[in-house]
């Protein structure tokens, strides 16, 4: 039987148990908070990069930059998400409701953001820096939109599909975007995803972008569930393009279907663009990509969408536990390549599977080549009681496969962690505490829908990821978040 201690004496165990490993440099700060954000919501989706000289993160509707080397803040205060489009006065990207993503072109140095716009007429819009350095005088964002509707579709009472969860990536011949299309007449249930691929080459300098090469899988959407949807874009990681003319891939889970709760496979698309012949594009797929067997995070037969299971210690009372978002893969889909004697591309993604009783959730990671060959993988799920959820990993320059994620238990708050691993060697997972939470969310289920794991591009060694904890219980309708920004590096990555 457990003994009963304090509170305060559990976290203090809780912490020891998970004390830094001797291999990781650490370094923690507090990113962007419920109090300080214009219109906070309760899905916070933090996300964000690191850049050359900053780190960028965006949170709800806004984003603030961090010098890399003082963690103080850049900007005054957090700016609104729209900001680089009121600018130009593109005014069908004004607002703050679209589930924005950064990233870092590390081929480029340059910085982008992507999010959807709208309310009826939606669109999405592509903001690329003309610098690296978020402080210059100089800096100017180059904005895009593109009108979806008529790329959407609608359903047979001609009601507009809805479009959900955009993910961006970059690759050396664009910046590619996948969105789910949801049908409002069956409670936005997803029916398939709108996959399109922006001209990179002119949205770096500025100038007149070629029109974005866009396909539907399936077309026409399906009238049931679609249980590959949120597909994940290809990522570039590190100062090596993929080899010339490769296409970019895109990768999806595969829910389990009919009575089944367990699924063995993941889908794979690749999508080839011709900017100068579009007719020449295409989206071939999906491609079953076979998998250690599992079942997503929190699934359940009879509602295979509603992935809320995660306890808090009060969700006895509350009744009120934390979606794990375990239907789809995680941001990011990692790409890099590796060249000299153990030349090879290394693709990393991750997700939430059931991995105990009682529902308890771990972390699935796999490493694969293009073809969609799966070369190693792993599920993160020590033996406690601890659920592991809302992951994302990336891999530095050695190979250290480095995944950050959320945790919390019915004795444990709310936490973040991190465990590594040397992929070429096949080493077992160390896990680290990045931030101890101390209060529960008490009003909400949702945890935010993705996080972020990047590299920082100048050492090529820097793991810096973004997660969200409580100090205070948040409870009726308040909403008092705060974010975590963590960087670390393995000491054999120099």
């Amino acid at each position: 039987m457990r003994p009963i201690l304090p509170a305060s004496l559990w976290l203090i165990l809780l912490f020891l148990a998970h004390s830094l490993p001797a291999q990781v440099n650490l370094h923690n700060f507090e990113g962007m908070d419920a109090a300080t954000e214009t219109g906070a919501q309760l899905d916070v989706d933090p996300n964000g990069a690191v850049g050359t000289k900053q780190y960028l993160e965006w949170v709800n509707s806004s984003y603030q930059a961090y010098d890399k080397t003082t963690f103080a803040p850049v900007f005054a205060k957090p700016v609104l998400g729209d900001t680089p489009w009121r600018a130009a006065r593109m005014s069908n990207c004004y607002g703050t409701n679209g589930d924005g993503v950064v990233l870092f072109d590390h081929l480029a140095s340059r910085w982008v953001l992507g999010r959807r716009q709208g309310t009826s007429s939606y669109y999405y819009c592509i903001a690329v820096s003309n610098t690296d350095d978020l402080t210059s005088s100089t800096l100017k964002w180059n904005v895009y939109q593109l009108s979806l509707n008529s790329l959407l579709g609608h359903n047979s009472n001609l009601h507009t599909y809805f479009p959900d969860y955009p993910r961006i990536g970059t690759w050396s011949d664009g910046y590619y975007v996948s969105i789910d299309l949801q049908d409002p007449d069956l409670h936005y249930k997803p029916v398939g995803v709108l996959v399109c691929a922006f001209d990179r080459t002119n949205m770096l300098l500025g100038t007149k972008a070629k029109s974005p090469q866009c396909f539907r899988t399936p077309n026409p959407p399906t009238t049931g569930l679609f249980r590959s949807h949120s597909l994940l874009p290809a990522d570039i990681e590190g100062r090596n393009a993929p080899p010339a003319g490769a296409a970019e891939n895109f990768i999806g889970i595969v829910n389990p279907s009919g009575k089944l709760t367990t699924s063995t496979a993941l889908n794979l698309w690749k999508f080839h663009v011709d900017w100068t012949t579009p007719a020449n594009s295409s989206f071939v797929g999906p491609t079953a990509i076979t998998v250690t067997s599992y079942t997503p995070g929190c699934y359940t037969v009879a509602q295979p969408l509603k992935t809320t299971c995660v306890p808090e210690p009060s969700s006895a009372s509350t009744l009120i536990a934390i979606d794990s978002v375990g239907d789809r893969l995680m941001h990011r889909f990692a790409y890099r390549r590796f060249l000299g004697t153990s030349a090879r591309e290394s693709y990393i993604v991750t997700h939430t599977v059931l991995a105990g009783s009682n529902q308890r959730t771990g972390i699935r990671w796999y490493e694969m080549r293009p073809t969609g060959q799966i070369v190693n993988s792993g599920t993160i799920s020590p033996s406690d009681t601890t659920f592991r959820f809302m992951t994302s990993a990336a891999q530095d320059k050695v190979g250290n496969l480095a995944v950050g994620y959320s945790a919390s238990g019915t004795v444990l708050h709310p936490a973040i962690r991190a465990s590594y691993l040397d992929l070429p060697s096949h080493t077992a997972p160390t896990e680290f505490n990045l931030m101890t939470g101390t209060a529960d969310e008490e009003n909400s289920f949702h945890w935010g829908d993705y996080t972020s794991m990047t590299v920082d591009p100048v050492d090529d060694c820097t793991f810096w990821y973004v997660n969200e904890y409580y100090t205070q219980n948040q409870t009726g309708t308040g909403i008092n978040w705060q974010t975590n920004l963590s960087n670390f590096k393995i000491v054999n990555c120099q």
